[in-house]
C-alpha cells in the first residue's frame, strides 16, 4: 500500500505582506511534511522575497502526485509587488490563489488548505461594488457551503488547548443581537460538535456556551436573549445527545476552572472571545473554518505590512496552522474510514 499523502495547499496572501515570506520561512522549516506542501504563489515573489531574507527557494514546479516535499504552483501576478505596499491591481491574485486551492481541495487533490494572511481592505479598493468580507466567507461562497464557523484555537501558555468558535463573526456590534437567532445557534451547534467530532477525534465533545449579555442576562434583568433564545437552543440540542454547558457569562468562562469543564467554547460575537485566545496563544494561534467541505487552516494574525520584507515576521503561527491542518487530514481520513 503506498504511503503516499495528499498535499497540503498553502496560499500566499496578500503580496505585499509577510505571507510570502512566512511561506519561504515554512517551506525551508524542518516541521514534519508527511503531507507534501504546495506553496500556491508567483515564484519571482517568492524568490524576491527569499532574497530578502538571505534564504532560497528552489523548490520545482508543483507535478500532481508528486512526492516532492515542496513545490510550488506558480500563480503570476498582475503587477510587481514590493513589500509593505498595497496595490489593488493585485487583488484578483490574491483571490485567483484561494480558488486554485479551493478547486483542489474539493477534488481531493489537496488534503487541505492553508491560508497566509490577506488584506480585505485592499481587495475592497479593487473592486468596492464586490464587497469582501473575509477568507471564512469567501471560502463558503466558493464551495456554496450555506453556514460555516470561525473557530481560533492554540494552546495556552500552560499548555492547556484553548478553542474559540464564534456564533457571529464580522459585524458591527450593534447588529449582533438580531443575528444570533434560534435556527442560527442550532445550525452553528451541530457543525462544532460534528467537526469536534470527526475532524479533532474528540468523541462526545463537551462545549461551553457563553451568554450574550454582561453576566449572561441576569435572568432576563440584562437582556432576555438568554432566555429567549440560547437556553430553548441549549435545551434542544441537549435532548439530541449534546454536552453544552452554559450559557455563562463571558467575564468568567474564562477563567482555568471553568475551560477544564469543556473542549470547546462557543462565544457569541467576535470581540467577546478572540481577545482572550488571543491574548493566551498568540504566536501559536490558528484560525480554521469549520462546516466546509474540505479542512482549512490560517494564521491568526494580519498581513503586517511594516514587517514586511525585515525578516522579524514570527512564522510560527503559520508553521502550527500547517500542523494543525495536517493533524485534521489524518483524523478525517481515520473517521471516514471507520
Amino acid at each position: 500500500m503506498s504511503s503516499f499523502r495528499p498535499p497540503l495547499a498553502i496560499t500566499s496572501g496578500e503580496p505585499g505582506g509577510i505571507g510570502p515570506e512566512l511561506c519561504v520561512q515554512l517551506g525551508q522549516s524542518n516541521i514534519p511534511k508527511e503531507n507534501p506542501l504546495v506553496i500556491i504563489a508567483d515564484r519571482t515573489l517568492l524568490a524576491s522575497r527569499a532574497a530578502q531574507l538571505g534564504l532560497s527557494c528552489d523548490w520545482p514546479d508543483y507535478q500532481p502526485g508528486s512526492d516532492a516535499p515542496v513545490s510550488i504552483l506558480h500563480r503570476p501576478l498582475a503587477v510587481p509587488a514590493a513589500a509593505g505596499a498595497l496595490n489593488p491591481a493585485n487583488a484578483g491574485y490574491v483571490l485567483a490563489t484561494l480558488d486554485v486551492a479551493i478547486a483542489g481541495c474539493r477534488a481531493g487533490e489537496f488534503a487541505a488548505m492553508v491560508t497566509a494572511p490577506i488584506h480585505k481592505g485592499v481587495i475592497n479598493d479593487a473592486d468596492p461594488a464586490q464587497y469582501f468580507s473575509g477568507h471564512t466567507e469567501y471560502l463558503a461562497e466558493r464551495s456554496q457551503t450555506a453556514r460555516v464557523v470561525m473557530m481560533l484555537a492554540g494552546d495556552t501558555r500552560d499548555g492547556l488547548p484553548l478553542r474559540v468558535a464564534l456564533a457571529t463573526t464580522h459585524l458591527p456590534l450593534k447588529d449582533v443581537a438580531a443575528a444570533i437567532t434560534r435556527e442560527g445557534l442550532v445550525a452553528t451547534l451541530r457543525i462544532l460538535h460534528a467537526d469536534l467530532r470527526d475532524k479533532f477525534g474528540l468523541a462526545s465533545p463537551r462545549i461551553l456556551v457563553a451568554g450574550l449579555n454582561p453576566h449572561a442576562g441576569e435572568s432576563g434583568h440584562m437582556g432576555r436573549e438568554e432566555i429567549d433564545t440560547i437556553i430553548p437552543v441549549l435545551e434542544q440540542l441537549r435532548a439530541e445527545g449534546m454536552t453544552l454547558i452554559g450559557p455563562l457569562p463571558a467575564d468568567t468562562l474564562f477563567n482555568p476552572p471553568v475551560l477544564a469543564q469543556g473542549d470547546a467554547v462557543l462565544a457569541m460575537y467576535h470581540d467577546q472571545g478572540l481577545p482572550v485566545l488571543k491574548h493566551a496563544t498568540f504566536g501559536q494561534g490558528v484560525n480554521i473554518t469549520l462546516g466546509l467541505p474540505f479542512i482549512r487552516t490560517s494564521v491568526d494574525h494580519g498581513t503586517a505590512l511594516d514587517l514586511a520584507g525585515s525578516g522579524r515576521a514570527d512564522p510560527e503561527s503559520l508553521f502550527t496552522a500547517t500542523r494543525l491542518a495536517a493533524r485534521l487530514a489524518e483524523n478525517r481520513s481515520k473517521t471516514s474510514q471507520a
